[in-house]
């Protein structure tokens, strides 16, 4: 980790309160984030000489707001008074009037513009706002960096070009981007449940901690919609398992290998309350809602033996017609390798093709299918393959211990 990427996760509220207050008063993403990125660099060259000042919010947004001014000077790209008379004021005006009162989340909303695709707006924003770096979001969307660099770059030019606004969005906004505020904070959680990054620790409180936090606030906001309710009971179940995730020795702990009895259970309580809220709704239910309905059977099974696999996979089988994606096969296979046996979950995998070729996980299933089966051999490369690809330090001495097990 670098320093500039030490000292900006150190102080993560201010990192999106600068970039919220540099794109309100600019009216430019663009500028608000390389504004920020040059404040946050400032401080990584003076803070260690001259201490960290008794207020870093408003060190870093006086001195990124004065880098912005430098800017757009050098650059003379704005062109009229008001803009000129805006730049050069002491005092910021005062904020649009919103039905978010949380900055971040204000500026997430406002990011997940519906004018940008999916994809787009999505990495835009967990560049921007959610700290993650291009290599991390990469992984999580299963491409390469250079094409997930690209690609917010792309969206940048969007913006750009089309002259979308930076308007903070109104309670009536709401509706038409949560989808893609949910998508970003799903896989700001998912970097936390299971870093990728090389210079961290395998697991992120702080991420999954966040996220839990302002999908709260989005429930607060959208009490009545189905999937925001389904995130967050997904999120809590999940983040409910963290103690027991990693054992003492820096290795991952499979679900099946749980300690049980170091689950948080009011996290777990929590989450079975919504779960049972949304299916008495009577309203079909969505991705999240499944997600979180397969967490909830893994969390009330008193052991791994207590487990009903065959609810999980119909819980599956109703997640294929809503999101037919690789992963979501993948995940299905390995449910249906404990209802019917290893060899129909291998012949599942094989029908995946090499679409997941480069996904860690698809090559650590088949691994453990195949010890099951006894092919030591192909257990063994399976298992190299996924250690090659895998990223997170836990789950790499996990991969690596189940294959020394196997011998030569």
């Amino acid at each position: 980790m670098t320093a500039l990427d030490a000292i900006t996760r150190a102080h993560r509220d201010e990192w999106a309160r600068v970039v919220a207050s540099l794109a309100r008063r600019f009216g430019d993403l663009d500028i608000a984030e390389e504004a920020a990125a040059e404040a946050f660099a400032t401080a990584v060259e003076r803070w260690p000489a001259d201490g960290v000042p008794p207020n870093p919010g408003g060190w870093l947004t006086t001195t990124a707001n004065r880098k912005a001014i430098d800017r757009i000077r050098r650059e003379n790209k704005r062109d009229d008074k008001h803009r000129e008379a805006l730049v050069l004021s002491v005092v910021d005006p005062p904020p649009p009037v919103s039905a978010i009162d949380d900055d971040r989340l204000r500026l997430i909303f406002t990011c997940c513009h519906p004018a940008l695709a999916m994809e787009a707006r999505v990495a835009l924003t967990l560049r921007m706002v959610g700290g993650l770096t291009v290599p991390e979001i990469a992984r999580g969307f299963l491409v390469q960096e250079t094409t997930m660099g690209q690609r917010i770059t792309r969206a940048k030019g969007k913006i750009a070009a089309a002259r979308i606004p930076y308007r903070v969005p109104s309670a009536r906004d709401l509706p038409a981007r949560v989808t893609g505020v949910l998508a970003v904070l799903f896989l700001v959680f998912n970097e936390g449940y299971l870093a990728t990054g090389p210079d961290t620790g395998p697991l992120r409180p702080d991420l999954t901690a966040e996220a839990i936090r302002l999908t709260r606030l989005i429930r607060a906001l959208l009490p009545h919609d189905g999937e925001v309710a389904g995130l967050l009971a997904l999120m809590l179940l999940t983040e409910a398992r963290r103690p027991a995730r990693v054992s003492a020795d820096g290795s991952l702990v499979p679900l099946a290998s749980q300690d049980r009895a170091s689950w948080d259970g009011s996290l777990i309580d929590e989450g079975h309350r919504l779960v049972r809220e949304r299916l008495s709704s009577g309203a079909a239910p969505g991705r999240y809602q499944l997600l979180a309905a397969i967490n909830a059977v893994h969390t009330d099974a008193r052991d791994a033996d207590d487990t009903d696999w065959s609810q999980v996979v119909a819980l599956y089988d109703q997640m294929v017609r809503l999101d037919p994606s690789p992963v979501v096969a993948l995940n299905r296979a390995v449910a249906v390798a404990e209802v019917e046996g290893a060899s129909t979950g291998l012949d599942l995998l094989d029908e995946l093709g090499d679409g997941l070729d480069g996904y860690h996980a698809l090559h650590a299933t088949r691994a453990e299918l195949l010890r099951r089966l006894g092919r030591r051999a192909e257990s063994r490369a399976a298992y190299d393959r996924a250690i090659a690809l895998a990223g997170n330090t836990a789950e790499t001495a996990y991969l690596s211990r189940r294959r020394d097990e196997l011998g030569d």
